[in-house]
């Protein structure tokens, strides 16, 4: 499977210092990484209005005010539409969107280390949170997008949703749904490539961070290998901004490097 990245012929070059950029701003997810890329843009983008989506109390003092922050379930169609047509009523347009919303426990449902712990209700919500989800908020979200101007769609990956780097095995749930999603992704890429030729869409894999997500499964991740979410935040804007139209479509690791599909 070729990793040579969409063209984006035609496309005007434009400065990609984060500082430079214009318009709004949107971060699906309230979690760490989605909290510090907040933080961040707010000190490396300030022409960008930021908002936010969350479904967990918001934060007392955030760079993010109450009322531009909005409830929002990938896994409801519902919620998709009443989100666009909030952004739409604040004549929002969108330079950059970054999703960070991914699930992989919750409860009973925990990755599968064997074939026979695999359920269907447990495949189906990750297939809806990880695969779905992001795809479909692209959909949602298409009549925000600009068309002569330039923007970013991208969305957390999973390093383990390679199928070329598989080398381990089971998750089998995560991994598949991660994997449905960068395929998915390239798809949209493709797409916008003739309908949206500035756009440029990205599939990240923030590297092993200190989160909620990944609490229970990184005893044993060495300490220089687990990343803060200030530090995650700090290298996924770092290859936001290199990335051009003619980028779109790839899957990068944290610190700009392909990795195999």
């Amino acid at each position: 499977m070729s990793s040579t990245p969409a063209s984006g012929a035609g496309a005007p070059e434009e400065p990609q210092g984060l500082e430079h950029w214009q318009g709004d701003a949107l971060v699906v997810g309230g979690g760490g990484i989605g909290l510090a890329l907040l933080e961040a843009l707010a000190q490396r983008a300030p022409g960008l209005r930021l908002w936010a989506t969350s479904r967990r109390p918001w934060p007392a003092g955030s760079v993010v005010p109450p009322e531009r922050v909005l409830d929002l379930d990938l896994t409801d169609d519902s919620s998709l539409e009443a989100c666009t047509s909030r952004l739409q009523d604040e004549d929002v347009r969108l330079r950059l969107v970054i999703n960070t919303a991914g699930l992989l426990h919750d409860g009973a449902l925990q990755p599968e280390k064997r074939l026979q712990q695999l359920r269907r209700d447990s495949l189906q919500r990750l297939f809806s949170v990880n695969a779905y989800g992001p795809v479909l908020l692209a959909r949602a979200l298409e009549p925000l997008l600009p068309r002569q101007k330039p923007l970013h769609f991208a969305s957390l990956s999973a390093r383990v949703g390679s199928i070329g780097d598989n080398r381990l095995g089971g998750w089998y749930g995560y991994r598949a749904a991660k994997a449905a999603q960068n395929q998915l992704l390239r798809c949209l890429a493709l797409e916008w490539e003739r309908r949206l030729p500035l756009a440029c869409v990205s599939l990240l894999h923030p590297g092993t961070t200190a989160t909620a997500l990944s609490e229970p499964f990184r005893r044993s991740v060495p300490a220089e290998q687990l990343f803060t979410p200030e530090r995650a935040a700090h290298h996924l804007l770092a290859v936001i901004a290199a990335q051009t139209p003619a980028h779109s479509g790839r899957f990068l690791a944290w610190d700009g490097t392909l990795i195999p599909w």
